[in-house]
């Protein structure tokens, strides 16, 4: 797969989102019981673990005495603005150390609210190692995945072919289908929530990988 610029999803991607979940859940979890955090934090993810995210606040902090909606959108607060404690996966330390050596052009294109995003990024020192990253709904959310729009601005920027870029991301249900159409390459690094997700062809990248060490040998990247 011949291509001049790499971009790369946030979440699950280069590092493990549910590390941020966690994470999230702790902030909540010491504001509101600061001299036994641990108890609520296994309350909220055991919530997580068998309803998903939808009402996890809710029915945590209920469980504990806390039943006002004030409460809830306090914890949400709390969860969207704390400072992560996340960090790259090795596999993605190793490539974005690999492709920085040889000065090959690095983005991010990632979906999510602004501030949390941004915050991720930080957490994770990206701001200093890619070019640009792009969050999706800084442009507005008709141009989040699978819109091409940050992706075309990546070729615009960079003055290449859309098939002289290739996206490498996790989620099959968004991230490809979009860009496919249009030229990129596509990479799916099966890990993640969508890891097993199944979808017609057009939504399937063009090569799976199941570590971004793989990238090396599927590559060849030229400046």
């Amino acid at each position: 797969m011949n291509v001049k610029v790499i971009v790369f999803d946030l979440d699950d991607t280069l590092y493990d989102e549910i590390t941020y979940v966690k994470s999230g859940f702790m902030a909540v979890a010491h504001h509101y019981m600061p001299e036994n955090p641990h108890a609520m934090f296994a309350k909220m993810y055991e919530i997580l673990e068998r309803d998903g995210r939808g009402k996890v606040f809710d029915a945590a902090l209920t469980s504990f005495g806390f039943t006002s909606k004030k409460d809830v959108k306090k914890a949400l607060s709390i969860y969207r603005s704390h400072m992560p404690k996340i960090c790259l996966n090795d596999d993605a330390e190793a490539m974005l150390k690999y492709y920085e050596q040889q000065n090959i052009p690095l983005y991010i294109v990632t979906d999510g609210n602004k501030l949390v995003q941004e915050r991720k990024i930080k957490a994770l020192g990206l701001q200093n190692r890619v070019k640009k990253a792009f969050i999706t709904h800084r442009y507005g959310t008709i141009h989040a995945k699978p819109s091409p729009y940050c992706f075309l601005k990546i070729a615009q920027l960079e003055g290449v072919k859309n098939e002289e870029i290739v996206y490498i991301a996790d989620n099959v249900n968004k991230d490809f289908v979009g860009i496919k159409k249009l030229g990129f390459k596509s990479v799916r690094i099966s890990q993640g929530m969508f890891r097993d997700a199944q979808k017609p062809a057009e939504f399937q990248a063009h090569a799976e990988i199941d570590s971004l060490l793989e990238l090396q040998s599927l590559l060849k990247v030229s400046k």
